[in-house]
């Protein structure tokens, strides 16, 4: 498996044939360019995770992918003149690496705010992608994309939520909200499992794991 992040959530997966796209949104930069796809993730309907006006022409430049989001997120791209298969929890998506789909609501950021959908996704039974979620996963994930800061989490929730799904190796995402990341990655690494690596790809490099 081999990973490349572009900012925020935004994380491209390469297993064997397929080259899935997650959380494409507008704290991003570089997908809107890329080629080869063979799928696009969304976990929700927010726009730091699925960013409308770029979308369409990532489709465009790859004609067979095939784009799979929650409801809510079927809708938001369906104004945009875009087609997404929507997902439920305990699906499998039809692809030659096996993701499986997790999740019920986005975590919630006030009382007075409506819930909207959320879907992890686990592909290729390795890497676990929460979302806007603190879910922790029935089964055992190697590799955990883990929430570092959000307007709906406290750093010690993070702490927290990377001690109980307890992975082999922890990949920071979600953090375009912090002024600098040193602080709260520093706190995670500090207080992770001890068997735990942290793995931060901030810096754009592809890792294969």
């Amino acid at each position: 498996m081999k990973l490349t992040k572009y900012g925020h959530s935004c994380l491209l997966v390469e297993v064997g044939p397929d080259r899935i796209l997650v959380d494409p949104g507008t704290f991003s930069q570089g997908w809107e360019n890329l080629t080869g796809l063979t799928a696009v993730l969304v976990t929700h309907q927010h726009p730091d995770h699925v960013d409308p006006a770029r979308l369409p022409g990532l489709l465009a430049l790859n004609s067979d992918v095939q784009l799979f989001a929650d409801p809510g997120s079927v809708g938001t791209l369906a104004e945009a003149g875009v087609t997404a298969t929507p997902v439920e929890p305990g699906d499998t998506l039809d692809l030659a690496t096996p993701v499986q789909v997790f999740g019920e609501t986005h975590a919630v950021i006030h009382k007075d705010l409506p819930s909207i959908a959320n879907r992890g996704y686990l592909i290729d039974g390795r890497l676990y992608l929460p979302g806007d979620s603190l879910q922790v996963p029935s089964q055992a994930v190697e590799i955990l994309a883990v929430p570092v800061a959000a307007p709906w989490m406290a750093a010690k929730e993070a702490v927290e939520f990377v001690r109980a799904v307890d992975p082999t190796i922890a990949v920071p995402i979600h953090e375009k909200i912090l002024a600098s990341t040193a602080m709260v990655y520093g706190l995670l690494q500090n207080l992770k499992p001890t068997d735990t690596q942290w793995l931060d790809l901030d810096d754009g490099r592809t890792v294969e794991v």
